[in-house]
């Protein structure tokens, strides 16, 4: 079968392998897409974290079951399925408290092993999420969107909260449409103004913020002086995320999205005198995935505007290149097979 490995930064080549072995508990997915994501536009450059090369790319995914066994879930093969990428051991304090998101020895595809950009793989039945009813493009964007409402849902945010998410990117924009399905005031900051366009036009968002213009009075202004109660960082950027500290409201939530390499600094005393509480949101859970699964079946989110771009599996090294670049405008590429 053909896969798409990255050998090293900057390097994809199309190579032929032997199909996966299916092992007991495992069912054989034929892709059929494969959504890119900014950790693969990172690892292709050289710089996503906890990452090794030569390197199998790709975890939004969805295709069709082509074999499986018996199992709980009724599972059968021509099935459409999204695919849960995340695969935890089970057995550790985070996944004996249903935490599998966050697992001590978290394997991810594309990341930590091979990935889906591939013509088949081999998934444990139990990461597989049917979706008949949703459309294959549909289906692979489950994933991306998933993050967003897992932050949402750690969030414990209230109807009627100001809620400022900081990043336009794939992640902060499922951020800010779960964010509005939970009927808070949604403000997006970012430092395009051409994302903050589309933030309005597709997460139907209230307000929108240029970082680089004044940010502090702006928020203040549009929050009658309070600041907003529950603040997102879906940018992995060490200043933006440094700065997200300044713009809670007494008593409110810092929840980082986003991941980073290096440290974070920020003011002990404004950090205790706002009394503030910070987080980490990291991946997503089953009740996560079928959470957005439910919600695009209901309209409540738009997967045709939400993808800009896409290639065939055939085309995809030629086209990563551009899709990198900023006059692609690109919002969520996809691959078809």
């Amino acid at each position: 079968m053909k896969s798409i490995v990255c050998e090293h930064p900057n390097l994809f080549k199309m190579v032929e392998v032997e199909p996966p072995v299916v092992k007991t508990g495992e069912a054989l997915v034929r892709i059929r897409r494969i959504g890119v994501c900014g950790t693969d536009y990172h690892a292709y450059r050289g710089n996503q974290p906890f990452f090794s090369y030569p390197r199998v790319l790709g975890h939004e995914l969805s295709g069709e079951i082509e074999s499986i066994g018996s199992n709980p879930a009724g599972l059968k093969a021509g099935d459409q399925v999204s695919v849960i990428p995340y695969m935890e051991c089970g057995e550790c304090i985070a996944c004996r408290n249903g935490k599998t998101n966050c697992c001590t020895d978290m394997k991810v595809l594309g990341v930590h092993m091979e990935g889906g950009m591939s013509e088949w793989i081999s998934v444990p039945y139990n990461h597989l999420v049917k979706t008949n009813e949703l459309t294959l493009d549909q289906s692979a964007m489950i994933e991306p969107l998933s993050i967003g409402a897992h932050a949402i849902r750690r969030s414990e945010l209230k109807q009627g909260e100001y809620v400022l998410v900081i990043g336009a990117g794939p992640i902060g924009l499922g951020v800010m449409a779960f964010a509005k399905q939970e009927g808070a005031t949604v403000i997006a900051m970012d430092v395009n103004e051409e994302r903050l366009t589309f933030c309005s036009q597709w997460a139907h968002v209230d307000y929108t913020v240029n970082a680089l213009d004044h940010p502090m009075e702006t928020l203040k202004e549009l929050t009658k002086g309070e600041m907003p109660t529950v603040v997102f960082d879906a940018t992995g950027n060490n200043k933006s995320m440094a700065d997200a500290f300044n713009f809670p409201a007494h008593g409110g939530k810092l929840i980082f999205v986003g991941l980073t390499k290096g440290n974070i600094l920020f003011d002990d005393p404004d950090f205790h005198k706002k009394e503030l509480t910070l987080m980490g949101s990291r991946n997503a859970t089953r009740e996560d995935f079928e959470y957005v699964v439910k919600t695009i079946q209901n309209g409540g989110v738009d997967i045709d505007s939400y993808i800009t771009h896409r290639a065939a599996f055939d085309e995809m090294i030629n086209q990563f290149e551009e899709w990198l670049t900023p006059e692609a405008k690109v919002i969520k590429a996809i691959v078809e097979l």
